[in-house]
């Protein structure tokens, strides 16, 4: 098949690296401008535009890529279908008719649950048991389009964010190859998604990993697990940041639960880690990352920064 591909991050990446070894002939592929990155502020280039370059496929930055110039310089190149996966725009009526074999999407969510930007995060933090990919026939609505083939994968209870990233990410690509001959082939029928199943899983933003320490121990590992690699899960300490990159809810009695100290305070150290009281239950941090530091066990931080239990957090 002749292949228009559209993406962005290492998620894409893998797809079209699948996509190309598979045999199909891939005419362009399309990808946000390059982006200034470190101090330097240097223009780095993304995943997908560095996999195309390595195989000499041309490639297309549009800025907007429902610009009438944009439009046609697509259309020069030949394709039975694009093929998308965390592009980061939305594309026009016009782009997903020009294909005859249409649009077809590789989402990270078993669909209609985690619309959206985020759903590899989100499902983590809002304690999902299961996750996968979702080949999607797009329509002009945001991942609202009828599902052509899924896959499920497992969040086990140390998922993070990056782990489940990469599980879902080789799914993709294996998935997005077994799904374009049936395609070519009219194999596939189309399922329409239930709309009364579906969220919304918006965008990420730094903010997001602000810790609050009136949640529940459980729902507060989960979004230390959710948010890494980004933005991370952070806290303030003695006026400076402190990320948490390992933690996990401690089981505590009712009677230990109403006993705790004031959600944010310390209950206690050890060699290895320390406890933060919470809005229902004990956290006990295993890893983080003061501001101006390197990651770090707890245990090294804590001979280090002598913390006291009753010290307030955030």
């Amino acid at each position: 098949m002749k292949i228009v591909f559209m993406g962005t991050p290492d998620y894409a990446a893998g797809a079209l690296e699948a996509i190309i070894a598979a045999g199909h002939e891939v005419t362009a592929v399309v990808c946000q401008p390059d982006k200034p990155k470190g101090r330097s502020g240097a223009l780095s280039a993304c995943p997908v535009k560095e996999c195309a370059l390595r195989h000499a496929i041309p490639v297309l930055q549009p800025a907007r890529i429902r610009r009438p110039e944009a439009v046609e310089e697509l259309r020069q190149y030949p394709a039975d279908v694009f093929v998308v996966a965390a592009f980061g725009q939305i594309l026009s009526q016009e782009i997903l008719d020009m294909p005859r074999l249409g649009c077809i999407n590789i989402h990270a969510s078993l669909l209609p649950k985690y619309r959206g930007a985020a759903p590899i995060q989100w499902c983590i933090v809002d304690g999902e048991t299961e996750s996968g990919v979702t080949i999607m026939q797009m329509d002009a609505g945001i991942d609202t389009g009828d599902i052509l083939l899924s896959r499920r994968v497992e969040i086990t209870a140390e998922e993070t964010g990056g782990s489940l990233f990469e599980k879902l990410s080789k799914t993709g690509a294996e998935l997005i190859v077994e799904a374009l001959p049936l395609i070519a082939a009219g194999k596939l029928t189309p399922v329409k998604q239930k709309e009364e199943e579906s969220n919304y899983a918006r965008m990420l933003k730094k903010e997001d990993g602000r810790i609050d320490w009136q949640k529940t121990a459980e729902q507060i590992a989960r979004l230390v697990r959710g948010m890494d690699p980004w933005p991370s899960a952070y806290t303030s300490c003695r006026g400076k940041q402190l990320k948490i990159w390992k933690a996990r809810a401690l089981p505590v009695s009712g009677e230990e639960d109403r006993a705790a100290s004031e959600a944010g305070s310390v209950a206690g150290t050890g060699k290895q880690s320390f406890t933060v009281a919470c809005g229902s239950g004990l956290l006990e941090v295993l890893e983080v990352q003061l501001e101006g530091k390197k990651r770090m066990p707890s245990g090294d931080f804590l001979r280090g920064v002598s913390l006291e239990a009753g010290e307030r957090l955030g």
